[in-house]
Parts: structure tokens; sequence; C-alpha cells
């Protein structure tokens, strides 16, 4: 097993020449333990990566003199550094090997977690997530303390990427509750703040960022403290003081670039970019996006690179260069439709393997209960007449369970249609369903020969509510907005999200002017400064209303025509509400004599 194990791993000789060819030629010293020199480079290679590097070298230039159990060791640290020079591909076969050749369960257990963390980097979310499954099943089996954390960490790191965040936080919980005595429980600290963090819990000004940052200092783990304050800057920029955010970034900029890691310079660089273009300092800001770009690991699309290509589009539309403003809005825009379609994927995959494990429970459940009807059927034949009752009864258990079976199956089909039918921000329809339902209501209003009323609206320069603020800031807005029209919606209005910021509402049995002031009364809350909540951007809406006593019952024409007076409302200033104009012109548009309930409010301007 030891010789197929050997050749399995010949490939990581390959990745791992470089810090080999670069090594001094000493290896084992005479006397020193490779076991506990294994040991102390695999605790200590994040915070002194430079020491790590150089041990595995100096080890890896004395194969033939380690155990297998060592070599094995070897072999994890080695495929661990591939990984973590951002060599993700490579890294895999590397692990695969040592998990599928090593004796060691402790060591095929930690394999398995970086392995993960690799899957995960590399999109193959399904496949990291079933892992993930089985990984945290064998957690009660580990009675490695260092094995467990990472573990642990893993689990929480993973849920975290999900948009799982209070899961996340609560394995991270447990990782610090396993931490030995004595030892730092730093790496917990960072996964629980930075899933809390992310998942809009607590702020980058909680005190508990600068507790753990001084924990983690203290362990000697300053990459896992930079980390942390990367978190801290991000919160600071959009808390408005980019130049506290800018001074702590430079000052700890060197020794992130000094551990090498990949990631967290990409992240620095583009807080960096970010913090220098709120100060207005646009060539520091230029100098450090171009950073963020070139350091990111190429064909992947992440916050940090999104962050940095916006910062190049504005300052070069600022310096009025248009070929270079265009090329880095394409660039923009495709890195951040990247980056939200992976944060899509890794969502949608978490789900898909948590239904499939939930399936596979409910199979094997049921196969159980068929063992034990088996069983129980025996002792039917055996015991005739007086266990007939115990086997019917038995029968209806079964039945019961296939039966609760279907009903859960049919459940998550239902669930996973409202979700198709539904905006995944919101939880209004979105547009296909909108108009799925309109269609539907209208059908229906028509039979009684009664009026319907369609509302378009969409907000007043939004994009540069996402510019300033940022797209989490455009989120909470929409969310408001939405919030805001729920107090105006009556049971049997079809509400939905037809665009980025466009909403359509159809009002049933609703005239003109009925249509026309539910839409001055929704513009007038929307118009409201917000009162209180998580977002502090102020915006205003545009609104277009088509009635079906002028314009008909098609719901195609009515959205034509709503839409026509939505622009002449922004056309007229914005935050005001217009009428369709009739399809046969009378003296004018509907003007405030002819509707008197049309008053001045909608047509008011910012």
């Amino acid at each position: 097993m030891i010789g197929r194990f050997g050749r399995r791993l010949g490939l990581a000789i390959a990745f791992t020449l470089a810090f080999h060819a670069g090594a001094a030629l000493a290896q084992l010293t005479p006397g020193e333990d490779a076991t506990a020199t294994l040991a102390h480079a695999d605790a200590t290679k994040t915070s002194d990566h430079p020491a790590f590097m150089d041990t595995v070298a100096r080890l890896g230039r004395d194969v033939p003199r380690l155990t297998a159990a060592q070599r094995a060791h070897l072999h994890y640290l080695e495929a661990w550094q591939v990984a973590y020079a951002g060599n993700y591909e490579a890294a895999v076969p590397l692990l695969e090997a040592v998990i599928g050749g090593s004796s060691d369960t402790t060591l095929r257990f930690r394999a398995t977690a970086t392995l993960i963390n690799i899957l995960g980097i590399g999109h193959r979310y399904q496949e990291a997530f079933s892992r993930l499954t089985e990984l945290t099943d064998s957690l009660p089996e580990v009675s490695d303390p260092q094995a467990r954390l990472q573990g642990l960490g893993e689990a929480a790191q993973m849920l975290t990427s999900a948009g799982q965040y209070d899961i996340a936080a609560e394995y991270a919980e447990r990782m610090i509750e396993s931490t030995p005595a004595g030892d730092s429980a730093c790496k917990g600290t960072f996964i629980k703040l930075h899933a809390l963090y992310r998942g809009k819990r607590i702020e980058g000004a909680d005190p508990r960022f600068t507790q753990g940052i001084a924990a983690c200092e203290a362990a000697g783990e300053n990459l896992i403290a930079n980390a942390l304050r990367a978190d801290v800057a991000e919160g600071t920029i959009h808390a408005g003081h980019a130049a506290e955010a800018v001074a702590m970034l430079e000052k700890h900029y060197p020794a992130v670039v000094r551990d090498q890691y990949p990631s967290l310079i990409s992240q620095f660089e583009s807080l960096l970019a970010e913090g220098h273009w709120q100060t207005g300092d646009v060539d520091a800001a230029e100098k450090y996006a171009h950073a963020a770009v070139d350091s990111s690991i190429a064909g992947e699309y992440s916050e940090p690179m999104a962050v940095a290509l916006r910062t190049l589009y504005l300052a070069a539309k600022r310096r009025g260069d248009f070929r270079a403003s265009t090329d880095w809005l394409e660039r923009y825009m495709q890195a951040d439709k990247g980056y939200l379609d992976d944060v899509t994927a890794r969502a949608l995959a978490y789900q898909v393997v948590k239904q499939q494990v939930t399936s596979s429970r409910m199979e094997a459940d049921a196969l159980d209960r068929q063992n034990q009807i088996l069983h129980l059927q025996r002792e039917v034949d055996r015991r005739s007449m007086e266990t007939s009752r115990l086997y019917i009864l038995l029968l209806l258990t079964v039945l019961a369970a296939i039966g609760l079976w279907l009903v859960r199956t049919k459940r998550s089909q239902l669930r996973f249609m409202r979700m198709a039918r539904r905006d995944s921000l919101t939880g209004i329809c979105n547009r296909q369903h909108f108009v799925e339902e309109a269609t539907q209501t209208l059908q229906n209003v028509r039979k009684n020969g009664k009026p319907s009323c369609l509302i378009l609206f969409d907000l007043d320069h939004f994009k540069l509510v996402n510019d300033t603020y940022g797209h989490a800031e455009g989120d909470w807005v929409l969310l408001r907005v939405v919030a805001e029209c729920r107090d105006h919606i009556l049971e049997g209005d079809v509400f939905g999200r037809l665009g980025g910021e466009e909403f359509g509402i159809l009002l049933p049995n609703a005239d003109e002017t009925a249509g026309a002031k539910r839409a001055d009364m929704i513009r007038t809350a929307l118009a409201a400064p917000p009162a209180g909540g998580p977002s502090t951007a102020h915006v205003t809406a545009s609104f277009g209303v088509a009635c079906t006593s002028r314009h008909g019952e098609q719901l195609d024409r009515l959205l034509a025509k709503a839409d026509e007076a939505l622009y002449r409302a922004k056309a007229a200033g914005r935050n005001r509400v217009e009428i369709a104009l009739p399809d046969e012109p009378l003296s004018e548009s509907v003007s405030r004599e002819a509707m008197p309930a049309a008053s001045s409010t909608w047509a008011a301007r910012h």
C-alpha cells in the first residue's frame, strides 16, 4: 500500500520543486525527530509561513529516511502549500492521494477538510457540500483536537460561503469551545466574527473585532489578525471613515504581502483602492485597484476584483478617458455578474445537497422500516392468528411512512416552484409570474365589466445609490420599497418586480382616479426619509398609470401605455405620477381640471 501511495503522490514533487530547489542542502540533523519537526511546521504554517516552507523543503530532500507515516504527513503539508499558493487545480489530486493512500484516519480527515475548502474555491460546490456532509457526520468519531478544530472550521467557512451565517456562527462557537486549554481560539474567533459580519449581525466597529485581533497577534497568527482587519476596514469605509481605514490598511499591507496569501492580498488592495477613491486620491486608488486585479486568482470572480474594476472605471471616467472607462465598465459588469452568479450557485448547491441528504435519510428510514416489517412478518407466520392485528398495524405504518415521504417530497417540489416564481431578493412576484397573475386577473375582472388599473414605477437615480453606498445598501433600499408598497396593497392586487428597480402593481376593480390616487400614496410613502433600519439611502420613484377603460384589457398594451406615462414622469422631473394619454388625444393630456383627484401631489418634484 505504501508503495502505491508513494507513486500516487509522485505528482507532488512537480509542484514542490519551487521550494525544494531554493532550500539549503541541509536535511535531517543528527538526532532530529522528524515527527516533532513536522508537527511544529503544521502548527505554525500560517503564523510563520516562511519558516514552514523552509522546513517542508528541507524534509522533502530527505524523504527516503522518513517513515511511511512521516512521508504521508509531509505529502499533506506539500499539498496544503500548493493550495495556499493558489494552485487549486494541482492541489486536488495531491490531497485525494493522501485521502486514498494514508492509513492514518486523522490525517485523512484533515486532508478531506482541506480538499473541501479547495473544491469550494474551485466552484465545485455540490461536491464540496456533499463531502462536507460526510465530514460533519464523522466529527463525533474524531478524537484528535486539532483535526476536530479543522473540521469545525471548514464547516463554518463553507456555510458562510453559502449564506448560512447563523449556522456557520454556531459551528465556529463549537470550534472555540473545543479549543484545548492553553491554546489560542484565534481561528475560531475569526470565523465566527466573519460569519456574523457577512450576515449583517454585527458591524466592523464591533469591539469584538479589536479583541479578536489582539488575541490573534498574541498567538502569533498575524495572517488571521489581518483577515479580521479587512472586515473592520470594509465596515469603516462603508461607515464613511475611509481615511481611518486607509491608514490601518497601509500600516499592515507589507505584512500581508509577506504572508503571500493571494486572496487576502487582493482583498487588502481592493479596500485600499476603494478607500483612496473615497478620500479623493485618484492616483493611489488606481494603483491599488490595478494591484488588486493583478493579484486576483486567474479565472476567479470575487468581490474584491469587482470593487477594484469599479474603481478603475470611475477613475477613467473622471479623467474623461471614454474608451478606457468603457473597457473597465464592461469588465466590472462581467466580474460583478460572475461574483453574484457564484454566490447564487453556492447557495443553490447547499440547498440541493441538503435536499439530497434529507431524501437519502428518508429512504434509509423507509428501508429500515421495510426490514422491520419483514422480520415481523416472520413473527406473524409463526404466531398466526395471535399476531394478525400487529401485522395490519405494521402495514398501516408502512403506508403512513411512504405517504409522509411522498408528502415531504411534494412539499419540497412546491417550495422549489415557489422559489422559481418569486423574486429572490424581495419575495414578491418576478416578472414572469407577475405577467401570468396579471393576465389571469384581467380575464376575471373582464367578466364583471369593471375597470382595472396598471401602475408601473421605477426608482429615480437608483444606480447612484449602488455606486455611492454599494450593492448591499441597494438591496436594503429595494426591500424597504417593497415594505412600503405592501402597506398600500389590497387583497387581490398583483405586485411584482419587473426588473432591477422597476415594479408593477395591477389594481383590479379600480378606475383611473382610484389608480392614480393609490400611486400617489405609494409615491409619497417612498419619498419620505427612511425611519431607521439598516438602509440610510433616500430614494424617490416615478409612476405611470394606465387603465383598461381607456386602453383595453390586454396586458401588453397596458404595460406599454403605463411605461410611456412613466417615462413622461421621468422627463417631467421624476418623483411624480403621470396618467397614460388616451389613444385619441382630447384637448390635452389628462389635466388637473379634467381629473380633480390628480392633485398637485401627483406632480411633486424633487
